[in-house]
Order: C-alpha cells, then sequence, then structure tokens
C-alpha cells in the first residue's frame, strides 16, 4: 500500500471507546500512578470534579488502538502525537474519536490525522480533548 493509498482508505474515521471499569484498572496497574485525582472521590469532589477523573492518557492508549487496529494498513508506526484536553473524562464516559487527515507527505511518508475526542452523553456531544497523530507509512 502507497501513503496515498492509505490516505484515501482513511481520510475519515470514526470510533467510540467507553472508559470501563476495567480500562481504569488495567491503566492504573500499567502507569503505577495512585494520584488522589485519579482514585480517591472525596479528594476529586473537593477539587470541584463530580468525581474521580479518569488518567488522561488513557486517551493515549485510544490513539494507539486507532493506529493499531483501525487504519487499514498495519505497516505503520506513529513518529509523533500529543493531545490538548479540554475537559476532564470520568468513569463510564463514552469516547467518540474522530479522526481526519491533516498533511499528507509522499516524500517522508507519513501521515499526520488530526484527532478530537468528544464525549457522548445527553444527546450532544462534547468536545474533551484533541490532538494529532503522525503516522510513518513502513517500507
Amino acid at each position: 500500500m502507497t501513503i496515498q493509498e492509505l490516505a484515501a482508505r482513511s481520510a475519515h474515521i470514526t470510533h467510540a471507546y467507553q472508559v470501563t471499569q476495567e480500562v481504569y484498572d488495567h491503566f492504573q496497574r500499567c502507569s503505577l500512578d495512585y494520584n488522589p485525582l485519579h482514585t480517591d472521590s472525596a479528594y476529586a469532589n473537593s477539587k470541584g470534579f463530580r468525581g474521580i477523573v479518569m488518567y488522561g492518557n488513557i486517551l493515549n492508549a485510544f490513539i494507539s488502538h486507532f493506529v493499531g487496529m483501525l487504519l487499514p494498513a498495519k505497516e505503520l508506526m506513529i513518529q509523533s502525537q500529543d493531545i490538548s484536553f479540554h475537559k476532564p473524562v470520568f468513569l463510564n464516559d463514552e469516547i467518540l474519536l474522530e479522526s481526519e487527515i491533516d498533511i499528507v507527505s509522499e516524500a517522508v511518508n507519513i501521515i499526520n490525522y488530526k484527532l478530537k475526542f468528544r464525549r457522548l452523553a445527553d444527546g450532544k456531544p462534547e468536545l474533551v480533548a484533541k490532538g494529532h497523530v503522525q503516522v510513518g507509512l513502513l517500507k
């Protein structure tokens, strides 16, 4: 597959994720992050949140899934990624990842995708984060 073929087949991809108890538990065990904002509901409430705040980097794991499992090629490697967080994510939130192509470069065999993460609640999607991921097509 060429970079142009990959771009044509992946121009817009959306996928829903849910931040389940299992996702939370596995990420916590992997990261060894026990900050009270993520583990103590009384502490999180005292800081103005409605519950414990999910780890922002769970969204990075969703990017990994997007690249490794949703893009229509397996010969890919993440070159860079970034996320800007706008609103907290909570346990059991359903998050919609929306991607669109920002840049395609045949010269260096990369695609840069713009990403938006929206919480699906009460019938209207709410932006919680946005970012980019740049992938390279391996030869």
